[in-house]
């Protein structure tokens, strides 16, 4: 189906609600929709070496956390070389912590310091005007892994606007009872479920034959541990997206049941 204007979207909702497989029957349904992960950035930066890259990867052989700058500073790269957000200038002079695809007039660093003023200021407070995203249809995308908290969202409209935040729900319950019923072949990244997806012998991949097993963080206490973080930070990231009246709740028992919901607001949002 063709969208008829640009849809800039983020799913939220708990660890095992379903947003990988709803997203991935988004991406099915509309073409012109593409997947865009800060984790898949992340590692693509670091195997190409660009100067984010390095910068990133030093940060995490240390034990620290990618802070929300870099994060924001490589989401910002990666929608200008699509030429998806217009900062008021050409697309070969744009500042940029990633590869030298952009060309040999990208901005480069001398060193740590040269970065650090770069990731620490949004280009619009370093005399550059304010980024515009496009409408384009073809400029429409799911943004993955990022923002996860209402700090994290407010820096993200510095650079483009989401303009539509589904929240998933899914009863507490139901979760618990599909993540017990979870068994994964871990070489491959298979998953398994003896509820809706079991492997044809019990306790084996269907393709190796190999045993399966369970995660670990797929225990009762640690789920829960988990569901009580989720409930802490998404509360105030649904109520910023709310203010902005771009949040959508659809709850379901399972994933069929919301997929149907979630493809007919899609549609009469960004294709009707």
């Amino acid at each position: 189906m063709r969208l008829r204007k640009a849809a800039r979207v983020i799913l939220v909702g708990a660890p095992g609600v379903g947003k990988g497989t709803q997203s991935e029957r988004l991406l099915q349904k509309f073409p012109q929709l593409s997947s865009i992960s800060s984790g898949d950035l992340l590692r693509h930066n670091v195997k190409q070496r660009t100067p984010l890259g390095i910068k990133v990867e030093s940060t995490m052989k240390s034990g620290g956390l990618v802070s929300d700058d870099l994060i924001l500073r490589l989401i910002n790269n990666e929608l200008n070389q699509r030429g998806w957000i217009y900062s008021g200038h050409s697309p070969g002079n744009v500042m940029t912590l990633a590869s030298s695809s952009l060309g040999t007039e990208a901005q480069t660093f001398g060193g740590d310091a040269d970065v650090a003023a770069f990731i620490s200021s949004p280009a619009h407070a370093r005399g550059y005007p304010h980024p515009r995203p496009s409408e384009d249809p073809s400029a429409s995308f799911l943004l993955d892994g990022f923002p996860r908290t209402a700090a994290q969202a407010n820096r993200l409209e510095e650079i483009v606007p989401i303009n539509l935040a589904v929240s998933i729900k899914t009863p507490l319950a139901v979760i618990m009872n599909r993540i017990s019923g979870r068994w994964v072949h871990e070489p491959s990244g298979r998953v398994y479920n003896t509820t809706f997806n079991a492997p044809k012998v019990p306790g084996h991949d269907d393709v190796t034959g190999e045993p399966l097993m369970r995660r670990i963080d797929d225990s009762e206490e640690v789920y829960r541990a988990r569901w009580s973080k989720f409930e802490e930070t998404s509360e105030p990231l649904l109520e910023h997206y709310a203010k902005k009246g771009v949040l959508w709740e659809v709850e379901g028992m399972s994933s069929d049941e919301i997929t149907p919901k979630l493809l007919c607001e899609f549609e009469r949002r960004f294709a009707a």
